[in-house]
C-alpha cells in the first residue's frame, strides 16, 4: 500500500474534503430536484449533478473504509460513517463529530484515538 495511503493524518485530511464534497453534492442535487420537481422547469441539475453526487458518494464510502483501516476506528464510528453518507448533509455532522472526539487528527501533532 503506498505510504499517503497509511498516513493518518493524510488520510483524515482527505476524509474531511471528501466528507465535504459529499455534503455539498446533496445540496446541488437537492437543489437539481427542486427545479425539476417543484418548479417544473429543467431536468439539467438533476442530468449534471446526480452523475456527480453518485460519483462523490461512492469516494467517500471508499475513504470512509481506508480511515477505518487506517485510522483504526471501531466497527460502530465506521458504521456511523457510512450511515452518515444517507441524509443529505450528516456527513459534515460525522466530520465534525468525529475531529471533536479525536477519531479525526487533522495535523501530525494530534494523536490518534482508537475507537
Amino acid at each position: 500500500m503506498p505510504a499517503a495511503l497509511t498516513d493518518p493524518a493524510r488520510v483524515a485530511r482527505v476524509f474531511r474534503a471528501v466528507a465535504i464534497a459529499e455534503a455539498v453534492s446533496w445540496v446541488l442535487l437537492l437543489a437539481g430536484m427542486f427545479v425539476k420537481r417543484v418548479l417544473d422547469a429543467s431536468e439539467l441539475g438533476v442530468q449534471v449533478f446526480g452523475p456527480v453526487h453518485g460519483a462523490v458518494f461512492v469516494a467517500y464510502v471508499v475513504v470512509a473504509l481506508l480511515a477505518w483501516r487506517v485510522l483504526r476506528w471501531t466497527p460502530v464510528t465506521a458504521l456511523l460513517a457510512l450511515a452518515a453518507s444517507l441524509p443529505p448533509l450528516v456527513t459534515i455532522w460525522f466530520e465534525r463529530w468525529a475531529r471533536r472526539t479525536g477519531r479525526l487528527p487533522l495535523d501530525a501533532t494530534t494523536p490518534v484515538r482508537v475507537g
